[in-house]
């Protein structure tokens, strides 16, 4: 009865904030439904959890397409994905813009909600409330740091969409800054409400460990992009530390993080929760393959298992020759498809790569693609710091050590990290970031954040003067809906 109840609250919250309206997507909510929902524990409960349901529209294609699409580590495969080619090819306009922002702006919705009238609902335990408040307070940060990286200035919204008043409805983009001061509001005020290091079953909620690992990601960012410099860096430094102080550590195989059967476990920070008959399929099913070559390698196939998805896209060589071969990533990461060639008399004709991070699980027979998005996890955290004692002059070997070690297990010596130039130390970490996160929608961000994109992108190589396209175009459908909004400069 309860489970089929809290079905009816998400049900409800997600119809109070679905899209619909004009601006940035958003549907008023009547006053006669509000008065009647916001008014028990459970209410809230279920608000809350319709907040995370809300936020797989994000994640299941999005947040890949917006964080690592565009590195060019992957290219077009066997099949045409015409949907996505320009946002791998890095030729966006505003015609072909890519996934638009309303379905974050959807989240947000969501939140404003929960903070506007969630403090009016009475609970049994204030710490109950006040970590309602906090995942609320740090789900509106990701969000708005999500956006805030792709698009830079942002129509601010902290209120929830409740009428079709024009002037709350439509408003101007607030600069990038601005936004930037309101996420780390946000990451305060949520930090002031979690009351301890705790994580919900199945790692799938925010917690105050996941908030200190976002608080690090943008602090690193504003460090290296808005010129908080060293302040900032120590500031992301300090919240990674803390992150250190939960029940978090790197699994010893680097594979089983990532299985549907291993959901929450203790490497998880943060992911959105899939499941089997509750969720459709992630992106990770167009990187994997809807059938065998002939003649294919038994010993590939055997690995690969059943089909399911389809190989639109493959990893570029460049990216495949990064891993060495003793990398125990690189098998947990994709697997190399070969099928027989007469002229050679062997498995040689290369096919593709088929992810293996993300491969679902079979069900029935087929594959299904519903592993967990990991937002954050023990090893992001570690390379991060290594990021901002690199950049702080400090030694950054501990940190990356950490992380070779498992990656090459009993192949270690050899593989050490070692400590040079400042350069030289974060072009290592940057390329371990890729190496460790490889389909987990960070790199493009990571390139950026690094400012690689015309050393490390072929489209950057061959346009280097297009520096503008580092931000995504809005697309003309956003523009026709929202008059106060303006397109970014370069795409006019």
């Amino acid at each position: 009865m309860k489970t089929i109840k809290s079905f009816i609250y998400i049900t409800i919250v997600i119809a109070l904030s679905a899209s619909c309206t004009k601006q940035l997507e958003l549907e008023p909510v009547s006053s006669i439904s509000t008065s009647s929902f916001w008014k028990t524990e459970d209410d809230a409960n279920g608000a809350v959890t319709g907040m995370y349901i809300r936020l797989r529209s994000v994640t299941s294609t999005n947040l890949f397409i917006w964080g690592e699409s565009r590195s060019q580590d992957m290219k077009q495969s066997i099949g045409n994905d015409f949907t996505n080619i320009r946002n791998f090819n890095n030729t966006l306009d505003p015609t072909v813009a890519g996934p638009d922002w309303s379905s974050v702006y959807q989240v947000i919705n969501d939140v404003n909600l929960i903070l506007k009238y969630l403090p009016t609902i009475s609970f049994k335990s204030d710490a109950t409330k006040n970590k309602y408040l906090a995942e609320a307070y740090t789900m509106r940060a990701y969000c708005y740091f999500i956006m805030a990286k792709t698009w830079g200035d942002l129509p601010l919204v902290t209120d929830p969409t409740e009428g079709y008043d024009p002037s709350v409805i439509y408003k101007e983009r607030t600069p990038v800054a601005d936004i930037f001061t309101q996420i780390k509001n946000d990451i305060a005020q949520g930090l002031s409400l979690f009351s301890d290091n705790s994580f919900a079953t199945g790692r799938n909620r925010w917690s105050k460990p996941a908030l200190n690992a976002l608080k690090g990601d943008v602090f690193l960012w504003t460090a290296k992009k808005l010129n908080g410099g060293n302040e900032d860096l120590t500031t992301a430094l300090s919240a990674l530390n803390d992150v250190e102080a939960a029940d978090v550590q790197l699994l010893g195989d680097f594979g089983r993080i990532f299985d549907y059967d291993n959901k929450g476990n203790k490497e998880i920070l943060m992911a959105n929760n899939f499941l089997l008959n509750e969720t459709g399929s992630t992106f990770m099913q167009n990187m994997y393959i809807d059938g065998y070559p002939p003649n294919s390698d038994p010993a590939a196939v055997a690995i690969i298992g059943a089909v399911g998805g389809a190989n639109y896209w493959t990893l570029t060589d460049d990216t495949r020759q990064k891993f060495k071969p003793e990398d125990l990533r690189r098998t947990a990461t994709y697997t190399e498809l070969y099928s027989y060639d007469e002229a050679t008399s062997g498995y040689t004709k290369f096919y593709g790569c088929i992810q293996r991070k993300f491969d679902g699980m079979i069900n029935a027979g087929a594959r299904t693609f519903i592993d967990d998005v990991v937002l954050y996890r023990y090893a992001d955290v570690l390379l991060m710091k290594a990021e901002a004692q690199n950049a702080l002059s400090q030694d950054p070997s501990d940190a990356m050590n950490k992380v070779r070690k498992r990656a090459f297990g009993s192949n270690f010596s050899g593989n050490e990290f070692v400590s040079g130039s400042k350069e030289d130390n974060d072009k290592a970490i940057l390329e371990e970031r890729l190496l460790e996160f490889l389909y987990e929608g960070k790199y493009w961000w990571d390139i950026l954040r690094f400012n690689k994109a015309s050393e490390l992108i072929p489209y950057f190589q061959n346009n280097p003067g297009d520096t503008y396209k580092y931000l995504w175009p809005l697309s003309l459908d956003i523009l026709s809906k929202e008059p106060k909004v303006k397109q970014n400069p370069g795409y006019q």
